[in-house]
């Protein structure tokens, strides 16, 4: 059976971090968690080493500060990487990803596809208790970053998203420096560009009830600047600093 390993950043979770987890090892009990906590003040921190101590699928990094969505996922996956898993998965620590869908990216990954990505924007896929300007945003993200970008996916910045460790070592992850959700994005893109096989398939994206969003106004401008940067560079021959092994753009499913 494929190792998996679902990684989870945290900041300031406490009161959603638990459930999470709960229901993700209820849904794959084989799978194993790795939550990687940004020294969260309000002590998700210590929550989860509680969990981690009492369940040995429950692993926890601690980094000494918050320092962004992407490097905490660099991070986990240069961890899980070096362990040897097979899969490798991505979900929000807010509840507003739903781990009752993941056995339907496993089917995909088993099936072969490098990448699978949790879509909104499909028939099928939803938001729930989403304000409008959210939705606003996101799908004009998408849209923008596929017209820039040549890329074909629905939702370039759902983070519900699993790799096959194969495809992660293809991808130079020292030149990944988005620091927010751009992250999503510069990734995605990074893994089209490999002529990989990407795949979605519609989820139900449910608004957090316990929590802040992280969302801000420099995530977004970081987004649209970076996602010009590339677009402009990748029209005129230049590869940036972001760099894969190929540079072609496949189909998406």
């Amino acid at each position: 059976m494929p190792k998996t390993v679902v990684v989870i950043p945290t900041y300031n979770e406490l009161n959603a971090i638990g459930d999470v987890i709960t229901r993700t090892l209820a849904t794959l009990p084989e799978a194993n968690i790795l939550i990687v906590d940004d020294n969260s003040p309000d002590g998700t921190g210590a929550l989860v080493d509680g969990l981690a101590a009492a369940d040995d699928r429950i692993h926890v990094i601690h980094r000494t500060e918050k320092n962004g969505l992407g490097t905490a996922y660099v991070a986990g996956f240069r961890w899980a990487l070096e362990r040897d898993y097979d899969r490798i998965v991505e979900m929000d620590a807010d509840g507003s990803h739903q781990p009752e869908e993941l056995p339907l990216m496993m089917a995909k990954l088993d099936a072969g596809a490098d990448l699978v990505i949790g879509t909104r924007w499909i028939p099928g896929g939803k938001t729930v208790n989403w304000p409008f300007s959210r939705r606003l945003i996101s799908r004009s993200g998408t849209t923008y970053s596929r017209i820039m970008l040549g890329s074909k996916l629905h939702d370039i910045t759902s983070g519900y998203r699993g790799f096959s460790a194969d495809m992660l070592r293809k991808i130079d992850l020292s030149t990944v420096d988005s620091g927010g959700y751009c992250f999503q994005i510069e990734l995605a893109w990074l893994v089209e560009r490999t002529g990989a096989s990407v795949q979605e398939f519609p989820i139900t994206f449910i608004e957090r009830v316990e929590g802040q969003s992280k969302m801000s106004s420099n995530i977004v401008f970081e987004a649209l600047y970076k996602v010009t940067i590339w677009g402009l560079g990748a029209r005129f021959g230049r590869r940036g600093k972001a760099r894969t092994l190929d540079a072609q753009t496949p189909g998406v499913k």
